[in-house]
């Protein structure tokens, strides 16, 4: 049974962890475009292949996670998985992120070096829903030659609560795609 003594004694704790969450949580600003933003997300030219080379070259994995305005579980992950400075450690050590617009204007050059609208390419890889994370390889090698739903090695479509979120970015880093499914992966961290 815990006593006021140990109570006491877990307020600096406590506080402390309070403090760490307000600065994670603090991370996320609102811009302009109604999409969160961290400040750790990939600064890109938006060249998919360029961003995918560059990860690799630092040891990282790409990641695209597509948004909308207005988007509630895009806000969560923003204000909950990412205010985890567990989850976004991990993910910073071991991914880049590229930020995109699911109804977005701006021009994107995927992997084969087509030009497209954030738009038109969330519709070539069949995005429907935000927030969606997609996981490419950690090479480019081969990647153009490969149709456009056959690029990516992971999706994650959807909200995922913390931890399944940060086993989804593990799945990847550890390349379980390559074993398994998801669910698989997520059974056998069960055991």
């Amino acid at each position: 049974m815990m006593t006021r003594r140990d109570l006491v004694a877990l307020l600096p704790a406590a506080a402390a962890l309070g403090a760490m969450q307000r600065r994670a949580r603090a991370e996320a600003v609102l811009g302009d475009d109604g999409l969160y933003h961290q400040p750790w997300f990939l600064n890109s030219f938006l060249d998919l292949r360029e961003d995918l080379e560059s990860a690799a070259s630092e040891g990282k994995r790409l990641a695209i996670m597509w948004e909308l305005r207005g988007c509630p579980y895009c806000r969560e992950t923003h204000l909950v998985n990412f205010a985890d400075p567990g989850i976004t450690d991990y993910i910073r050590t071991n991914f880049e992120v590229l930020q995109l617009n699911l109804l977005g204007a701006r021009k994107v050059i995927d992997f084969d070096r087509k030009e497209l609208t954030e738009k038109e390419l969330a519709e070539r890889y069949a995005i429907r829903f935000t927030p969606t994370f997609q996981f490419f390889p950690p090479s480019a090698d081969g990647v153009d030659s490969k149709e456009p739903l056959a690029r990516e090695v992971a999706r994650a479509p959807g909200y995922l609560k913390p931890p399944h979120f940060l086993a989804m970015f593990r799945f990847v880093r550890d390349r379980a795609y390559e074993r398994g499914t998801f669910r698989d992966y997520l059974a056998s961290s069960k055991g």
